[in-house]
C-alpha cells in the first residue's frame, strides 16, 4: 500500500486498514518497534511517549523501515534508577508511571497497548475523561474475549498479556519480547543485549549460597523456548572456548554496543559497579540461574509447575536441615529481628529443612528489608 499524501505513521495506516492489522502484518510492525526500542533501552534511554502516531515509516510505503520520532519527553535512566514525573499520552501510560516510580518498563507497557490495538482495532483501556482512563489503567483488565481475540493465535495473546502486566517486574523487556515465539517464529530476528541481565547477575552474585542453590534448581526446569533468550544473551557476552564468561565480558559486550547516549545515561557506571564484584567465571548453567527473573516467571501460566519441580530438585540435591539462626545469617537478618516469629513458615518442622514457602521466598532474595516487623 502507498499513501498518496502526507507522512505515513502506524496511526494513519491503521485508519486506511479499517482499524486493525492481520496477525502476520502486526508481527512485522512489532518486530521493527521492538528492535528500535531495545536499542534505546540498551543505551539507557526511555522514550516515555510511545504511541502509533510516533512511529513513522521512512517512505510512503508501508513495508519501508519504521522510525520512532518525538523524543521530547524522553529521558536517561540507569538500570537501578526510577523516574517519578508523570508524562506520556493517557491511553498508553503505564500503571507505575501513575504511581510515580518507573523505568524502561513503562515503554514496554505502551508497546503492549499498541500491539493490542494493532490486533483487534480497539484500545485495551478506555474512558471519556483522562482521569477515567487513568482509573482503567490502574484497575481494569484488558478483554481477550471479544472478536477477533478468539480467532487469534495463543502466542499472540500470550505476547500481549505479558506486556500488559500491571506489575512492571513481571513484564517482558524489549529483548525478551523479540525472543517470544510469536515474533521470532515469523522471521529471522536479531536479539540485542539486554540490560536486565546485568541487574539480575549483580543480584545473583550478591546472594547467599542458599539462594544460588535455589535459583540453580529453578533454572533446570526451563523449557527450550525459555532457554532460547538466555542462550542468545550468553553468546552476546562472548564466552571463551571452554564455555565460560567473566564479569569483564559483561563490560566488553556493553562497550561494543555503546553510543554517546549510553555515556549520558551513566549505564556504564552501573556496569562498572557490577564488574568490580569478585566472582569466578560463569558457565551457561550458572549464567541461566543468575539471569532468571523470578517475577517474570511468576507471570507464566506454568509457574506453579516450575516452582514445584524446582523445589523437588532442590529438596533432592541441596536441601538440608537448617537451624533458624543459620537461615537468618543467610538472609542477612539483624539481631533485632524476632527470628522464630518471622521465619517459622520457612522451615519444615518435621525435619528442619526449607519448606516450599521458604523456597519461594528465597528465590526472591528476601532480606531483612523486606521482612515485615513482627
Amino acid at each position: 500500500m502507498i499513501i498518496s499524501a502526507g507522512v505515513l505513521t502506524i496511526s494513519n495506516l491503521l485508519f486506511c486498514r479499517g482499524g486493525k492489522y492481520s496477525e502476520e502484518d502486526a508481527k512485522v510492525v512489532m518486530l521493527q518497534i521492538l528492535s528500535v526500542v531495545s536499542f534505546c533501552h540498551l543505551q539507557g534511554v526511555v522514550h516515555r511517549d510511545l504511541k502509533p502516531e510516533n512511529f513513522l515509516f521512512s517512505s510512503k510505503e508501508e513495508n519501508s523501515p519504521l522510525k520512532v520520532i518525538d523524543f521530547g519527553l524522553s529521558d536517561f535512566v540507569k538500570p537501578d534508577e526510577r523516574l517519578n514525573d508523570i508524562v506520556g499520552s493517557a491511553y498508553y501510560v503505564a500503571p507505575e508511571v501513575l504511581h510515580r516510580s518507573y523505568g524502561t518498563e513503562g515503554d514496554m507497557w505502551s508497546i503492549g497497548v499498541i500491539a493490542y490495538i494493532l490486533l483487534c482495532g480497539s484500545r485495551p483501556f478506555w474512558a471519556r475523561t483522562e482521569s477515567g482512563i487513568f482509573r482503567a489503567v490502574l484497575k481494569a483488565e484488558p478483554s481477550f474475549d471479544e472478536a477477533p481475540w478468539p480467532t487469534l493465535s495463543a502466542e499472540a495473546k500470550d505476547f500481549v498479556k505479558r506486556l500488559l502486566n500491571k506489575d512492571y517486574r513481571k513484564r517482558m523487556t524489549a529483548s525478551q519480547a523479540l525472543s517470544h515465539p510469536w515474533i521470532r517464529d515469523a522471521q529471522q530476528v536479531k536479539i540485542p543485549l539486554d540490560m536486565i541481565i546485568y541487574k539480575l547477575i549483580r543480584a545473583y552474585i550478591s546472594s547467599s549460597s542458599l539462594r544460588k542453590s535455589a535459583l540453580r534448581a529453578l533454572a533446570k526446569t526451563l523449557t527450550a523456548n525459555q532457554l532460547f533468550y538466555l542462550k542468545e544473551q550468553f553468546e552476546l557476552l562472548g564466552p571463551n572456548k571452554s564455555g565460560f564468561i567473566s564479569l569483564q565480558n559483561l563490560k566488553s559486550a556493553l562497550v561494543k554496543n555503546s553510543t554517546d547516549a549510553m555515556k549520558d545515561s551513566r549505564v556504564i557506571d552501573f556496569v562498572n559497579t557490577v564488574c568490580t564484584l569478585q566472582y569466578r567465571k560463569l558457565d551457561f548453567e550458572e549464567f541461566a540461574a543468575s539471569a532468571i527473573s523470578v517475577y517474570q516467571m511468576e507471570a507464566l501460566e506454568t509457574w506453579e509447575q516450575h516452582a514445584r519441580r524446582a523445589y523437588e530438585l532442590f529438596d533432592k540435591e541441596g536441601n538440608r536441615p537448617i537451624v533458624i539462626e543459620e537461615l537468618a545469617s543467610e538472609l542477612g537478618l539483624g539481631p533485632s529481628v524476632p527470628l522464630h516469629v518471622v521465619l517459622q513458615d520457612w522451615i519444615r518442622h518435621a525435619d528442619g529443612k526449607l519448606s516450599f514457602l521458604g523456597f519461594i521466598k528465597l528465590l526472591h532474595g528476601v532480606s531483612s528489608r523486606s521482612i515485615p516487623k513482627a
